[in-house]
């Protein structure tokens, strides 16, 4: 087929790029145009980020609001998923339009080296809290299964996640989302399968949708589950798990953007702010494409790539906000009002006693690829954190160790897991301002998204969300400081 200008030669997807993850003489990459069929393939970043909002501390904060509270913070969970939505949507056209993750974009328009360095610490803490709750979670799970000791089973939780980052990196951005969407189907089922073997009373369903309180815990609890829902290491990983997927054509052609004639202006290179872009469809080497023959690629424009991407999301989105929901009502159901449902041990027994075996049986296994498969992504996000924000990056394995020994100490010393994975919760709530306000801002302005920046109702409705979450945070730390 002869070749178009769009179709000419492509230089190194990544150039400009200056992790050293790919080199900037890597060979052109033929292309070919897109079919109904390839259209299917865009679907899946979103997937993988969607997955930590199924973490393990999902499940403690949601079953323990449903335990002791019934139906009362349905309203949170609902709130939450639709918020979710618009925030992970804004993170992949970030990374989609400029070619760059948040902490990149962040950390190269932060002048201030202390600045950027304390930015760096909160959220680096965010992703250490995240980890903790991750690997707690698949800890238990190990241990309710088979007996496994809380410490082993966190160190096998952190030896898994190190595997599956590894084959991300070896097999590349597909493959890696292939498996974490296997793990997200058993987590679908085992957080599921109990809601249609006791249904919830539609009227106390209905009921739970009228937005209230009733103490300061159930406040503690909203925070809880808001921190569970909107993590602020999904929003940093969305946009790179966007940018590895969707990469640029380098001279597809001029670019009618702000960010052109900014990027000119600066003397910074144009980083893949063009009319269309490459959907790399196979390993990780960017030599070799699979999805066709070797060394092939889609090429589709931006345009439909940021629509494609408002599917991924909400089906990501739509499964995670469902599943979350069925956690709270199999706790509201099955577990109000009796005694020990406040741990996740506790929760198994109840079930086991209320629904049988199976069940119980379902919701262990459910929790256990909840920890494997979140807290690889939290390694990844933890990962691109520290390169974007600091341009440092250590090896994987060191910093996979680093980050297991919080989580570890915890379960060493014999805190109670699901106290732990409520308050990790918490502290993710109050990093979500860090990154949701940055990310509003930075999408709603024309030089760094020119054509495709958010439009005014998108950035009021950003607004609202971070001012929603921000007061939230707020009456909690007054609650807390006042003793409420």
């Amino acid at each position: 087929m002869p070749k178009t200008p769009i179709d000419s030669d492509v230089d190194s997807p990544l150039a400009g790029r200056t992790d050293g993850a790919t080199s900037t003489s890597a060979r052109p990459v033929a292309t070919k145009p897109a079919s109904v069929a390839r259209l299917a393939w865009l679907i899946g970043p979103a997937l993988v980020a969607g997955v930590a909002y199924l973490d393990p501390g999902n499940v403690a904060s949601n079953m323990t609001a449903g335990a002791q509270y019934g139906y009362l913070l349905v309203w949170v969970v609902v709130l939450g998923n639709v918020m979710a939505w618009l925030i992970q949507y804004l993170s992949a056209k970030l990374g989609i339009v400029t070619g760059e993750s948040l902490p990149e974009v962040l950390g190269r328009r932060m002048r201030n080296r202390w600045g950027r360095r304390a930015y760096w610490l909160q959220a680096e803490l965010v992703a250490m809290a995240t980890d903790l709750a991750e690997v707690i979670g698949g800890a238990v799970a190990l241990n309710l299964l088979f007996g496994v000791p809380l410490v082993w089973g966190g160190l096998i939780t952190g030896t898994v996640s190190i595997v599956l980052l590894m084959l991300q990196s070896r097999r590349g951005p597909r493959t890696f989302e292939f498996v974490i969407m296997g793990l997200l189907v058993i987590i679908a089922l085992g957080f599921s399968v109990g809601v249609f073997i006791a249904p919830p009373d539609p009227a106390g369903l209905a009921a739970g949708l009228v937005p209230r309180f009733e103490d300061a815990n159930s406040v503690l609890l909203a925070a809880s589950i808001l921190g569970a829902t909107i993590m602020p290491h999904a929003i940093y990983a969305h946009s790179a798990l966007s940018r590895d997927r969707f990469v640029m054509r380098q001279g597809a052609g001029p670019t009618t953007t702000g960010a052109a004639a900014n990027a000119a202006a600066t003397g910074r290179p144009l980083r893949r702010l063009a009319a269309r872009l490459v959907v790399r469809e196979g390993t990780g080497d960017l030599d070799r494409v699979r999805g066709g023959e070797p060394g092939t690629a889609t090429v589709l424009p931006v345009d439909r790539l940021v629509r494609a991407t408002r599917w991924d999301v909400t089906i990501a989105m739509a499964i995670a906000g469902t599943v979350n929901l069925c956690i709270l009502l199999l706790a509201a159901v099955n577990l109000a009002g009796v005694e020990g449902t406040d741990s996740l041990e506790g929760a198994y027994a109840a079930l086991d006693a209320s629904l049988g075996p199976v069940i119980a049986t379902l919701f262990a296994v459910g929790l256990l690829a909840s920890g494997l498969a979140s807290t690889s992504v939290g390694a990844y996000a933890g990962a691109e954190i520290m390169q974007g924000l600091l341009h440092v990056r250590i090896p994987l394995l060191l910093r996979r160790l680093i980050t297991l020994v919080p989580a570890l100490a915890i379960l060493w010393l014999g805190f109670d897991p699901t106290l732990s994975l409520v308050l990790s919760q918490v502290v993710l709530s109050f990093g979500i301002p860090f990154a949701l306000v940055p990310l509003v801002a930075l999408t709603a302005r024309s030089s760094v998204l020119g054509r495709w920046r958010n439009r005014w109702a998108t950035t009021i409705a950003g607004i609202a969300a971070s001012a929603f979450l921000i007061t939230l945070n707020g009456v909690l730390l007054w609650l807390v400081f006042t003793g409420a």
